[in-house]
């Protein structure tokens, strides 16, 4: 499955797993590129820490607070951290213009300079 249906999309719901299998969503920003979807979190987050010990994913488009629409689309994935989160910066950067510089020097008012994860989803293939 290509990452198109979630081209438009401003926020998705990154679904994580815990030890037991319950899943954790989390509404995140995220950007787009060569068919695959680039979050970037800290990387002290738990959704990090659960990515580290299982690299399954769902996501599903949502708004700004997670709540998900009847009928939103959604795919299963794996997850990869990336070791230079850079790039996934700049992704975010151009996608929410403004909005990720606003968040970014509110971060460094408060300084918050706690290391960053990039990820990468990858979207599994299904047959259509």
């Amino acid at each position: 499955m290509s990452a198109d249906p979630f081209t438009t999309a401003r926020h998705i719901s990154l679904t994580t797993f815990r030890a037991d299998g319950t899943g954790v969503a989390t509404p995140v920003w995220f950007a787009q590129e060569d068919g695959k979807l680039y979050v970037w979190t800290p990387s002290d987050s738990w959704k990090v820490k659960r990515l580290r010990r299982d690299p399954r994913v769902v996501i599903t488009v949502c708004d700004a607070r997670g709540r998900v629409r009847e009928g939103a689309h959604s795919a299963e994935g794996t997850a990869e951290l990336l070791d230079d989160p850079s790039g996934v910066r700049e992704l975010l950067a151009r996608k929410y213009t403004w909005q990720f510089h606003l968040v970014d020097l509110q971060r460094k008012a408060l300084r918050r300079t706690q290391p960053a994860s990039g990820v990468v989803l990858t979207l599994a293939v299904t047959d259509a």
